[in-house]
C-alpha cells in the first residue's frame, strides 16, 4: 500500500478547487473555517478529519475518490482476458481514458464491463486526522458508489470538536475488527465484528472508536 502524504492530499484539494474556479476564501466560508486553516490543509501542514475532508469534497462536488488522485498504477487484467491488454496500466488495446483518467472501452457504456485487478502494494491510503486511515477497495472509480477500508485507532473520531456530518447519498458499513460507535441524530449505535449499519447520509452522523483496540470496517458510500 502506498501512503498519500499530506502534501499530495493538499495538492489534490487545491487542484480540485482551482479547477472549479473556487477561491480559497469562498470555499473556507462555505466550510465555516478560516482561509488560513484551509490554506494549511492545501499546503500539507494540517491533516483534515474525515468529516472535514468529506465536507471539502462535497462543497467541490467531487467524490471522495478524487482525493486519492489518479487511478493506482500496477493494474493488470486477470487470466482469460484479452491478451492485448497493456501491462503498464491494465487498459486493453482500443480503450481510452475518460475524463477522470480511468480506462473506458470504446463502444461500451463504461469501465464496469472490464476486468481490472489492483495489487495490494499499489493501492493508496489516506491518513487523516486522529490517525484514521482510508484505503480504497475499488480498483477503478465506479459510478455511484465508493468502497473503502477504514481504520480507527483507539480514541479516534471522524470529526473534530464532536462535529456532525451531513451530505447526500447513503452509507453502509460493516465492522471487521474492534468496535465502532456510530452516532446518528444523537442516537448511539455500538457495532462489533460482523455488525453492520445503513443510513441516509443526510442525517447528522459521526463515527468514533471508544475502545482500547483498533477498529477496522468496510464502508460503502452510495451517491
Amino acid at each position: 500500500m502506498l501512503p498519500a502524504d499530506d502534501t499530495h492530499l493538499g495538492a489534490r484539494i487545491r487542484s480540485l478547487r482551482t479547477g472549479r474556479g473556487v477561491s480559497l476564501r469562498a470555499l473556507s466560508a462555505e466550510l465555516g473555517i478560516s482561509p488560513s486553516a484551509l490554506s494549511q490543509i492545501e499546503r500539507g501542514r494540517m491533516r483534515p478529519s474525515v468529516t472535514r475532508l468529506l465536507q471539502i469534497m462535497s462543497a467541490l462536488e467531487a467524490p471522495l475518490s478524487a482525493a486519492f488522485g489518479e487511478t493506482a498504477t500496477g493494474v493488470a487484467t486477470t487470466a482469460g482476458t484479452a491478451p492485448n491488454a497493456s501491462p503498464a496500466d491494465g487498459t486493453a488495446a482500443g480503450d481510452t481514458p475518460d475524463e477522470t483518467g480511468s480506462p473506458r472501452h470504446e463502444g461500451a457504456p463504461g469501465a464496469g464491463d472490464a476486468v481490472v485487478v489492483t495489487r495490494a502494494d499499489t493501492t493508496t491510503v489516506l491518513s487523516l486526522g486522529n490517525g484514521v486511515t482510508y484505503r480504497s477497495l475499488t480498483p477503478v472509480p465506479m459510478p455511484g458508489a465508493e468502497v473503502y477500508e477504514t481504520v480507527y485507532p483507539p480514541g479516534s473520531t471522524s470529526s473534530q470538536d464532536a462535529e456532525y456530518l451531513r451530505h447526500s447519498g447513503h452509507e453502509m458499513g460493516s465492522v471487521t475488527a474492534g468496535r465502532l460507535t456510530v452516532d446518528i441524530d444523537g442516537v448511539r449505535h455500538e457495532l462489533g465484528p460482523g455488525d453492520g449499519i445503513r443510513f441516509p447520509s443526510a442525517r447528522p452522523h459521526r463515527i468514533s472508536n471508544d475502545g482500547a483496540d483498533t477498529a477496522v470496517a468496510v464502508w460503502i458510500n452510495v451517491h
